[in-house]
This record gives structure tokens, C-alpha cells and sequence, in this order.
């Protein structure tokens, strides 16, 4: 006879194994390898692993050349997959060559994916491994439930013997997923941070820079650098290093919104620019141009082609003369005159001992006002005033201080940690170059980034940083162009484009000012040309173009028709 309490016990332990007995029914019909509930596994699995064989004989010392059978490497397999799939991990572990490494990248796999049932199918021998020398290569599918989803795979592992006749699974982290190294782990649910990037866009907010030849390493570098917005990480399974950041997404359960950083760039005015430094008329020589918004100082597009990198914001060289455009703007501010100055030009001058000439086609003019010679470009007439004007017992520095004070010329950043490279007009020109100088040449050195500023800082009568960034910080000039000045530069700058060197190009579009240089630089010369129109300042340079209207000039025209 049993009492009450003792009959009561008894039935709940009978259910107990009814229910146990009922499970591993359900687990033998699906192969042994069906589902398992995880919290099941990890609530029942310590007595699991107790149960495992902690000593199997497999000795990883004296392992047989000879792979084993395909019969015995499926059950091996088996064996160490019935393991995985309960969470009996040190079960699973002793199974292998390796069971304290493979203990913990299993119970790495199951805390990392939050996992809640494993079931695998299809387990079958593929032959002699062509990855591990000795061992028998076994293939199978992995269907894990995992954070924010189910997950299916297929997956191998390599089953080795020792030359007693024992077996193991040879273990490494890409038993848990093909191609995982030692140092790196599975993830699943919100997508880690580096699985998927941020993508730098144009002002519009959507149009990926990544996607323009020319912006390729500028959207790179400010992908690295910059500060995304808006976004929405997505959920999915994910490799991560060591550090906890993604290398890789496997699959992606709810798709998330990509982070943006946006920039200034005009995705119209960028690709009329990527297809400005090809036109045909450049013949292949390396071309670079930038267009800014000569009202706020955004940068609008930069192009650019060539081997030597981006020659538009880093191509140094010596600006010809566009130059002219600083020298008149001191001549103006520093001593007073005004376009109707007298600044004869003549075939050739001597200047420090240095002699120099204009180019070919310039014409000598006795009679020559700035305005005049600025229009045709005269080297001598621009070096003869300067020289008298701007240079005072040997020291030159008025130039230099016209193109910090005014202009803004010094060390810009434009954001996103991309680079630039700084103009110079030397504060101690000596020699030739106090004369040199005032043309562009000597050791005057600029990039079309800066020389598109200088036509903007014109056309907006005050300087405005150039900034790639909304937002990014744009340094002061220490001093405003004064509206006098910037009205004698507008002027002279239409007649260039009007009826001057600039005019086989850019006349008849409206509201154009400009500037043509052609410098010399070893033995051949590059073509320079700044403008501007009611919206944009832009400047280009061709390196070996003749002349800055016949190269540069095709270049700015497809800017400014296309503003």
C-alpha cells in the first residue's frame, strides 16, 4: 500500500519518463539530429556531458596516413554532430582532436548566435579531405535557430584515425562555419557595426559617391573619417574579429538602413566634371578640375585623370598666369591703382637679371593699361609693375601677404580627412622669382582647388573656405576684399572671357569671368584656366596643354554650360 503522497510521487515521475521516452522517440525520427531545444540542452546538459566518453584512445601524436573508411567517418561524425545538436559541448568537444578549443568556439557559437535549436541533415562522406592530409572529408546542412531568425548552411568537417584504429574529428573554427578562422566568431540578431558601412553621398542625400571614378579614394577616406547620420542597423548573422566588430555578414534577416554622410558634392555638376577632364580635345594628358559654389564655398565637384593621383586638389604646380588675378588685386589694394593704370607691355624684360618674354601671339603695346594687359595676358607689363610697385628694397613679400590676407591662401582642411595640398607664393622670393612671381611662375605653386577659390572669392567679393563637409569649419581671410577691388577684378575678368585669351571658349555664355595661365615646367608647358558664371567658380589644369584656353578651356566650358 502507498500513501497518498507516495502515489502522487510516483506518477510524477512516471510522466517524467513518458516525456523523456516521447523526445528521444521524436529525435530518432528525424536521424538523431532533430531540433533540440536549447535551454532544454543547457538546463539537462551538464549530465549530458557527464555521460560523454571524456577518453576515447584517438591519438593526436599518431595520426594514420591512411584516411578512414567513409562508413566511419560518417559515424564519427554523427556521433560528434548528435553532441552538438543536444549542447552536450564537451560531449561534441571529446569528439575531436582538440576538445578544449573546440569546447569553447562551441559554446562561443551558441552563446554568440543566442541560438535556441540546431538540427543537422544531409550528413555524408565526400572522400579523401583535400584540405587535411589523412582524413575523410564529411559534408552536411546546418539549420540553426538564432536571434532574430532561422539560419541554414552547409558546413563540412575532416575526420581523422590514429594508427590504433581510434577516431576524431579534426578540429578548427570552420567546423562552425565554413572559412572561420581561429580569431574570429559568429554573431546573429542587430548587425554589428563594420558588417555593413556608411555610404557618403552627394547633397541630394542618396547618390553614392563611391559610384564616380574620380571620387573613389576621397569617398573612402571620408567614410573612415567622417560621422554618419540616420540609419537603421538591420538583424542577421554576422562574423566578427576579436575586437567585437563585423568582418562580414552571412545573412541578413530584416535589411537595415545605411547610414549616410553627405557631403557638398552635386551629383549633376560631378558627373558633367567626370566627363569634362576626358573630352577628346585633351588627347588623354592628365586633366583635374574643381567647381565650388562661390556664395558658401561647397565644394561642388572634383574631377580628375592621370596616374599621379588627384591632381585637382593635390596637383601642385606653378599656376601661370591666373596668378595675374592676385597681382592686379594688390596693385589695386596696396597701391592704389585701378585698371586704367598705365602697365606697358612690352616683347621682353629684363628683371634681376632674368630676362623675360610673353607668349606667342601677345603683342607689344606701348600704351597698355592693367585692364588692357590683363586682357591679353602681357607677361612684362604684370612683372614691370609689380617689380615697381609691389617690391621694396629687395623685399617681395607683398604678393605673399595680398594672397593670405585676401584670398585666404594657408593650410585648409576641408573635412572628412581628405587631403589637400597648400599653395605657396614664398614670403622671401629672391632673384628672378621677385619677378617671376607676379605671372605665376618661379616658385609660385597652386592647385585648381585653390585657384577655383580665388576666381570665387572674386565673384562673391570675400573669401569662403572651400569644404567638402556641410558644416565643416571654414577659416577667415584676415582681411575682406574690398568691393572697389572686387569690382576692377569682375570687370577685367568678364573682358577675358568676353573678348580676351578666354574668349575662344567661353564667350557667349553668360555672366562669365575669367582667367587663362600657361606656366612652363620642364620641357613643356600645362594649361590653367578660373572662372566663374552667376552660381559656380571653377578651375581646371591640363598637364602638357599648350595653352590654358585650347586644354583647361574645354574643361571649364562643360562646367560652366552645365550650371
Amino acid at each position: 500500500m502507498h500513501s497518498a503522497k507516495e502515489h502522487t510521487i510516483h506518477s510524477m515521475n512516471r510522466a517524467v519518463k513518458i516525456g523523456i521516452a516521447g523526445t528521444s522517440t521524436a529525435l530518432l525520427a528525424l536521424g538523431g539530429f532533430g531540433a533540440y531545444n536549447v535551454v532544454q540542452a543547457m538546463s539537462s546538459g551538464a549530465a549530458g556531458d557527464r555521460d560523454s566518453e571524456a577518453t576515447r584512445g584517438f591519438d593526436p601524436a599518431a595520426v594514420s596516413a591512411e584516411p578512414p573508411s567513409d562508413a566511419k567517418a560518417v559515424k564519427q561524425a554523427r556521433v560528434f554532430l548528435e553532441g552538438w545538436s543536444k549542447q552536450q559541448l564537451n560531449k561534441a568537444a571529446d569528439n575531436t582532436d582538440a576538445s578544449a578549443a573546440a569546447g569553447s568556439a562551441l559554446r562561443g557559437y551558441r552563446d554568440g548566435l543566442h541560438l535556441k535549436s540546431l538540427a543537422f541533415k544531409g550528413v555524408a562522406s565526400a572522400g579523401p579531405s583535400t584540405v587535411t592530409a589523412g582524413a575523410t572529408k564529411v559534408t552536411f546542412t546546418v539549420t540553426a535557430h538564432v536571434a532574430s531568425g532561422t539560419w541554414t548552411y552547409p558546413s563540412a568537417l575532416a575526420v581523422r584515425q590514429s594508427t590504433n584504429g581510434r577516431l576524431a574529428v579534426h578540429w578548427n573554427n570552420s567546423v562552425l562555419y565554413p572559412g572561420l578562422t581561429d580569431d574570429q566568431s559568429l554573431t546573429a540578431g542587430k548587425l554589428p557595426d563594420g558588417a555593413s558601412t556608411a555610404k557618403v553621398v552627394a547633397s541630394d542625400g542618396k547618390t553614392d559617391l563611391a559610384g564616380f571614378p574620380s571620387l573613389h579614394d576621397i569617398a573612402a577616406t571620408i567614410r573612415k573619417n567622417g560621422t554618419p547620420t540616420g540609419g537603421s542597423a538591420g538583424t542577421g548573422v554576422a562574423v566578427v574579429g576579436a575586437d567585437g566588430a563585423g568582418i562580414k555578414t552571412l545573412k541578413v534577416f530584416i535589411k537595415g538602413k545605411a547610414a549616410v554622410i553627405k557631403t557638398t558634392i552635386d551629383a549633376d555638376f560631378q558627373a558633367v566634371a567626370e566627363t569634362a577632364v576626358t573630352d577628346t580635345h585633351l588627347r588623354g594628358k592628365p586633366a583635374g578640375t574643381v567647381a565650388l559654389d562661390w556664395k558658401t564655398g561647397h565644394i561642388l565637384a572634383i574631377a580628375h585623370t592621370g596616374a599621379d593621383g588627384d591632381i585637382a586638389v593635390n596637383g601642385i604646380k606653378s599656376p601661370g598666369s591666373t596668378v595675374k588675378i592676385i597681382t592686379s588685386a594688390a596693385l589695386f589694394d596696396r597701391v592704389g591703382l585701378t585698371p586704367n593704370s598705365p602697365a606697358p607691355c612690352t616683347d621682353s624684360l629684363m628683371a634681376n637679371s632674368q630676362l623675360f618674354h610673353n607668349d606667342p601671339g601677345v603683342r607689344p603695346n606701348a600704351a597698355s593699361t592693367i585692364a588692357q594687359a590683363f586682357m591679353v595676358s602681357c607677361n612684362t607689363a604684370f612683372i614691370k609693375d609689380g617689380f615697381r610697385y609691389l617690391v621694396h628694397d629687395g623685399n617681395a613679400s607683398a604678393l605673399h601677404d595680398e594672397a593670405v590676407n585676401v584670398f585666404g591662401m594657408g593650410s585648409w582642411s576641408i573635412g572628412g580627412g581628405v587631403a589637400t595640398t597648400d599653395p605657396s607664393i614664398p614670403v622671401d622670393a629672391q632673384g628672378g622669382d621677385q619677378a617671376a612671381q607676379f605671372i605665376g611662375q618661379g616658385r609660385v605653386t597652386a592647385t585648381p582647388l585653390f585657384m577655383a577659390s580665388v576666381a570665387a572669392t572674386v565673384r562673391n567679393a570675400g573669401f569662403k573656405q572651400p569644404v567638402i563637409l556641410p558644416g565643416q569649419h571654414q577659416q577667415t581671410a584676415p582681411e575682406a576684399i574690398s568691393a572697389r577691388t572686387a569690382g576692377y577684378l569682375q570687370s577685367m575678368m568678364r573682358s577675358v572671357a568676353t573678348y580676351g585669351t578666354a574668349a575662344p571658349r567661353l564667350a557667349g555664355l553668360a555672366g562669365v569671368g575669367a582667367k587663362t595661365g600657361t606656366a612652363e615646367e620642364g620641357d613643356h608647358t600645362n594649361g590653367w584656366l578660373t572662372a566663374y558664371n552667376s552660381r559656380i567658380a571653377v578651375a581646371a589644369l591640363v598637364e602638357g596643354g599648350s595653352t590654358g584656353v585650347d586644354s583647361a578651356g574645354y574643361v571649364v566650358r562643360h562646367l560652366l554650360s552645365g550650371s
